[in-house]
């Protein structure tokens, strides 16, 4: 059995303790040990500080480290006939720990520029197979085997407004780790509304009815560089929309 791996964090801390204890002992020689002089402590303040900005810095590491992030390069579907809409984009993924909620930003373009805002379900396929286009990613990827809209990654639905779909979505069950993971697997953005299981019929627990697929693409491990900006661009949105219901008031 090998040796276990200490700590780095608790390694830095019990160092840590120690030089606090060797910089303490040298001011106590030959002083009353009721009374620590006024150096002594401010030394130990400076230490206890220096203590914590480490180990902050240590904790931030780690809990970065654990933070897994996918990227996924949304194209039209091969087999679309020309008469189909060509929607391309980007869909994001973080889940700050396996076992953690996922969380996705859906930035997509090319739907049809309808005068009201109309809805596309968006669902993982079990296949990251787009040979035949979008209709090779197979049926909705489902380990568990319950209805639809059930499946980790039944999305659910998204309005479209202008041709455009961005939206930011929290407390997803689908993940990026574990025996369930999505990673390799196909997003596909559907040309309907998905029926949430509704409809009556066997394809609506299946599918939601969610109707031909547009345009889909394969999720991959990506660094957290994607995210970040994508952050920030909701933050800045979120801003300009509060700018501007307070101008209307």
């Amino acid at each position: 059995m090998g040796q276990q791996v200490p700590d780095p964090a608790m390694l830095v801390l019990l160092c840590s303790c120690l030089l606090l204890a060797a910089g303490a002992s040298d001011v106590w020689i030959g002083e009353d040990l009721a009374e620590p002089s006024f150096d002594l402590v401010e030394r130990i303040r400076d230490m206890h500080a220096k203590i914590s900005e480490i180990w902050q810095k240590l904790t931030q590491r780690r809990d970065d480290d654990d933070t897994l992030h996918a990227t996924c390069q949304v194209q039209p579907s091969a087999t679309l006939d020309a008469s189909q809409p060509r929607v391309t984009g980007l869909v994001l993924f973080r889940q700050r720990a396996p076992g953690a909620k996922l969380e996705a930003f859906f930035d997509l373009e090319g739907f049809p520029a309808e005068p009201n805002s109309s809805s596309r379900a968006i669902h993982v396929h079990q296949f990251g197979d787009l040979s035949q286009g979008c209709d090779s990613t197979g049926p909705h990827y489902n380990p568990l085997a319950v209805p639809h809209p059930r499946h980790p990654g039944d999305f659910g639905n998204f309005a479209v407004r202008d041709g455009r779909l961005w939206k930011y979505r929290a407390g997803l069950a689908a993940s990026l780790a574990g025996p369930h993971s999505i990673l390799g697997r196909a997003v596909v953005v559907h040309a309907g509304e998905d029926d949430l299981g509704r409809g009556g019929n066997q394809a609506s627990v299946e599918n939601g009815n969610a109707g031909r697929r547009l345009a889909c693409c394969v999720v991959a491990v990506c660094g957290p560089g994607p995210w970040a900006r994508q952050a920030q661009e909701h933050s800045e949105r979120k801003k300009r929309r509060r700018e501007s219901e307070c101008k209307a008031a």
